[in-house]
């Protein structure tokens, strides 16, 4: 289908919304899956190649880096030249970039396939939510936000299962090269169902692209990012700081330049009104938050596992099936049945019960020790995710709900930069919440450590809390942006 919809038409008798959705959600678990999938990978990279300790950190961090740099350009891109057509481009960009990881000889090679894979995500990725935004209408988007959410919870955990059992199968003897492999008939498929099902939207004025903003952007996104993703490793030298400070006034100039081209009529890369709806404006600080609280969690979670219980993968990973499940759940529940019913209040319990498992989690570390087992972790786990699902799906739905179609693009461009910009400091507070108080590198130092960050994510969470009373007080309705 290449008939164009403009974002003002009424897409509720699209036929094939449902199995363009299908599609959509592939694509989100692709990306979700590769971020995870290649830390458990990374021994055998290293081993295979001979690379580099700096060849893994660009390895592991230039997809993360080029992906949230680029997600505001790839998001105002969709609304600009159509959003069927940068996802089809993001995808094919993203399999055949998969390809040549794959395939890569060397550590060189396989760092730029990553970096470029990273780029194609950072067109891909914006147009789901955009694409949700315009076809599904009011009625039916709660649900596809909360399959959205639980999409996002089965990922964040799917991705380590994936790579632990793909490198220990060694298949074909390719060691850790299916990966990367696994991707190409998964985005193939993508490719061809996608051109099949979704319907083009685009905004109804096409205007040129802001590339004065792509430019500005692009630089105060690398000045504050390569330093969070790259910074701990390299033990926080001096130009980490200098960067993250050279940042701020580029944000500032980029800011005046975007509200000086809105001023003249031209089309700016962020539509700075966007802040002026509060639900948007109030959902993007609650994102930040829960992607800084996120970052820290899942990173200690797995060192604290891994290598303080000294488990394996495999069982590192299913020892979190049933946070994915409890928060499939939540997410699946929180914005069809209790939002319209509770509205913020949703949001706020998902911070209470996320923080409660993060405690419970404190006591299972002092308790137990170096004999905790994956059925001590077992309520903790349930709890925090129950949290988050009750705010991974209603956040989603909240910042968008507002969200005029025609700018549906940019906003979630801004969406997906703002939680990608949340896990890298999350990250980077992992050298302070963790490490600078990992004693000695045995169970119990590895305890106080994973215990020393859980109270931040607690602290975290509480924040969230405050936080969501920015929010409308009623239930978002899910109709207006039309």
């Amino acid at each position: 289908m290449t008939t164009t919809v403009p974002t003002t038409t009424p897409v509720a008798t699209d036929a094939n919304r449902w199995r363009a959705l299908a599609v959509l959600m592939t694509a989100t678990l692709l990306d979700l899956v590769d971020v995870t999938i290649v830390n458990i990978a990374v021994p055998s990279i290293r081993r295979d190649l001979g690379a580099s300790a700096s060849a893994i950190q660009w390895i592991t961090g230039g997809y993360a880096l080029a992906f949230a740099v680029g997600l505001i350009t790839g998001g105002r891109l969709g609304d600009l030249y159509g959003r069927k057509r940068m996802f089809l481009i993001g995808i094919g960009g993203f399999t055949l970039a998969s390809a040549v990881c794959g395939f890569a000889p060397d550590p060189g090679l396989l760092v730029v396939a990553r970096i470029v894979q990273g780029a194609a995500a950072a067109l891909m990725v914006p147009q789901v939510l955009s694409i949700i935004h315009v076809t599904f209408p009011g009625r039916e988007r709660g649900k596809v936000f909360g399959m959205f959410g639980a999409m996002t919870g089965l990922g964040a955990i799917s991705g380590p299962i994936l790579g632990a059992l793909l490198v220990q199968w060694n298949l074909f003897g390719l060691e850790w090269r299916p990966i990367f492999l696994i991707n190409l008939p998964v985005g193939l498929a993508g490719l061809y169902f996608g051109r099949r099902y979704i319907t083009e939207s685009k905004a109804p004025r096409a205007a040129g692209l802001d590339l004065v903003g792509v430019a500005l952007v692009t630089v105060a996104l690398l000045l504050l990012l390569l330093p969070l993703t790259q910074g701990g490793e390299a033990g926080w030298p001096l130009w980490a700081f200098a960067s993250i400070l050279a940042s701020v006034p580029m944000f500032v100039l980029f800011l005046r330049y975007e509200r000086r081209v809105s001023g003249r009529g031209g089309s700016p890369l962020v539509e700075l009104s966007l802040f002026s709806v509060k639900s948007f404006s109030a959902g993007i600080g609650v994102q930040l938050t829960y992607g800084i609280v996120s970052g820290m969690f899942f990173l200690v979670w797995t060192l604290y596992m891994q290598l303080g219980l000294g488990w394996s993968p495999i069982k590192a990973g299913l020892t979190g099936v049933p946070f994915t499940l409890a928060a499939a759940v939540a997410a699946g529940v929180s914005v069809q049945q209790l939002v319209p019913r509770f509205g913020r209040k949703v949001l706020q319990a998902g911070a209470v019960a996320k923080g409660l498992g993060a405690l419970a989690y404190i006591w299972v570390v002092a308790q137990y020790g170096a004999a905790a087992s994956p059925w001590h972790m077992l309520v903790p786990l349930v709890l925090m995710g129950i949290g988050m699902g009750l705010i991974i799906a209603p956040i989603t739905a909240t910042v968008l709900s507002e969200v005029p179609r025609s700018h549906s693009g940019s906003a979630s461009g801004l969406i997906n930069t703002t939680n990608q910009l949340g896990v890298a400091l999350g990250l980077g507070l992992v050298s302070v919440s963790f490490f600078a108080v990992l004693s000695a590198e045995t169970a119990v130092g590895y305890g106080t450590a994973f215990a020393n960050a859980l109270w931040w994510v607690v602290g975290g969470l509480a924040l969230v809390f405050l936080l969501v009373f920015r929010l409308p007080s009623a239930p978002a309705s899910l109709e207006t942006g039309d």
